[in-house]
């Protein structure tokens, strides 16, 4: 399945660590990673799957490809701006959250709107957000709460 991973632009070595321990995961579990395809928890969470063989998918704002971080797999160009973070959570079977500000707040609020599981590590406390402690348990409840998906895209 695809796991739409959102976190903050701008973080400290111990959420990075902590999303490049996501992406591992993930990636074990034969999951491909969808996040905004940029900086901080983005380029973390992608360096985790892609280090342990797995694909990222990067939907970007602008419309440069050329601009994803270097762990990105696929780049998508959208020229959309922030507009794009729907597509972000739209293209995700379910939502880690992991820190974020502002435009973590705006996917989480299209995530619950579009009825994907969502899990937060350090991030927004809202109702229908599943904080959880671990990489580990973020990634067990997406798994055990997205519906009618399977192990591969």
């Amino acid at each position: 399945m695809r796991v739409s991973v959102i976190g903050g632009g701008t973080i400290g070595a111990e959420v990075y660590e902590t999303a490049v321990a996501v992406g591992q995961l993930l990636a074990e579990h034969g999951h491909t990673v969808v996040c905004g395809g940029r900086g901080g928890v983005m380029e973390a969470v992608c360096r985790g799957a892609s280090e342990a063989g797995g694909r990222t998918i990067g939907i970007l704002p602008g419309t440069d490809r050329a601009a994803a971080n270097r762990f990105v797999t696929v780049a998508i160009a959208t020229g959309l701006g922030n507009a794009r973070n729907v597509l972000v959570v739209l293209n995700g079977d379910g939502v880690i959250a992991i820190d974020g500000a502002t435009g973590t707040l705006s996917e989480l609020g299209h995530a619950l709107d579009l009825g994907r599981p969502v899990a937060g590590l350090g991030t927004h406390d809202l109702p229908g957000v599943e904080a959880v402690e671990t990489p580990a348990e973020a990634v067990s409840y997406v798994e055990s709460r997205s519906r009618g998906v399977s192990n591969t895209d």
